[in-house]
């Protein structure tokens, strides 16, 4: 594991299949995809040197020992543990305590499995298991927006942010987007924006809610651009701690911050039911064959996707 090299400790070879086990099932895997998550394993977040080797992987769909299409959720709860899967404060994804979804079967708990929609693509289901889960969970349950309430959503091009744009346009959200990069505006009216704007630019009104995984380069644009009672979601960051807090901004206004993480079975549920109700196409960025997966990460690592890099099994 590398901070400044993360490719370095990637391997692409033979693991040992899994042995079965009491309450969890053998999944044969179809496809899976690949999240900003699997790049910081790489870096050592989540992961210590003693747990090492770990199949990376958390987004996956695939077939169970019955034959049942399915897809995997990705947050394996304690023993025991009853209530939101997110908030189980000895939660682990798959890749940190177990081994995830980048190999040809993987073990998983049986209850972790959701019936994949027969009309689903195997694309589109792996990435509900935890792209389009988190876009959904910090727009409808973090967030508790509704149709005709005003998101906007930092960054364009990203996997969660350009599920965000499109389950939200399609939920009847005003949806607002934000990027450096013209193209990539240009691409997110695409997806049902309805107004894009350059990063940091003065919006016409104020928002309901911000969407922002992007940390310290946006966080007081996203607090500024809030109305009093708005609401803030974040699901992580792609750069440094914030210099300021704009606690004042925050105590002022009243602003909620919401911290958000995948999601719940449920969720998981209801968005596919969604997904498949609306019939949202994630955006593909590549489809690779799961033995080229090294393109992939350091297309990632590269900043060059737009929508999400997929592996076929």
């Amino acid at each position: 594991m590398s901070s400044t090299d993360p490719l370095a400790g990637l391997q692409i070879g033979e693991r040992p299949e899994p042995e079965p086990k009491d309450g969890w099932s053998i999944i044969t895997m179809r496809t899976s995809s690949l999240n900003r998550h699997d790049l910081w394993s790489l870096k050592g977040v989540g992961l210590r040197p003693d747990q090492l080797p770990r199949i990376l992987g958390c987004d996956g769909a695939g077939i169970d020992e019955n034959g049942n299409e399915v897809v995997i959720h990705s947050i394996v709860t304690s023993p025991g543990w009853s209530g939101p899967d997110p908030l189980d404060p000895h939660r682990t994804m798959l890749s940190e305590g177990v081994d995830g979804t980048f190999a040809e079967k993987v073990l998983v708990p049986t209850h972790h499995l959701v019936p994949k929609p027969a009309q689903l693509s195997w694309s589109t289901a792996a990435l509900c298991s935890v792209t389009l889960l988190t876009a959904y969970r910090m727009l409808f349950t973090q967030a508790g927006l509704r149709p005709g309430d005003l998101v906007l959503i930092q960054g364009a091009g990203g996997g969660v942010n350009s599920a965000a744009t499109q389950l939200a346009a399609a939920a009847g959200l005003r949806v607002w987007v934000t990027s450096r990069d013209e193209d990539r505006r240009l691409r997110a009216l695409d997806l049902g924006a309805e107004q894009v704007f350059a990063s940091g630019a003065r919006l016409p009104e104020k928002v309901d809610a911000v969407i922002d995984n992007v940390g310290a380069a946006t966080w007081s644009h996203s607090i500024n651009v809030l109305r009093p009672g708005g609401t803030l979601v974040t699901c992580g960051a792609t750069t440094g701690d914030p210099s300021k807090t704009e606690l004042t901004k925050i105590f002022f206004r009243e602003l909620r911050i919401h911290g958000s993480t995948a999601g719940t079975i449920g969720e998981l549920r209801d968005l596919l039911a969604f997904v498949q109700a609306t019939g949202i196409q994630p955006v593909i960025d590549q489809e690779l064959p799961l033995d080229q997966a090294r393109k992939g990460f350091a297309r990632m690592a590269a900043g060059d996707v737009f929508g999400n890099i997929v592996f076929n099994h």
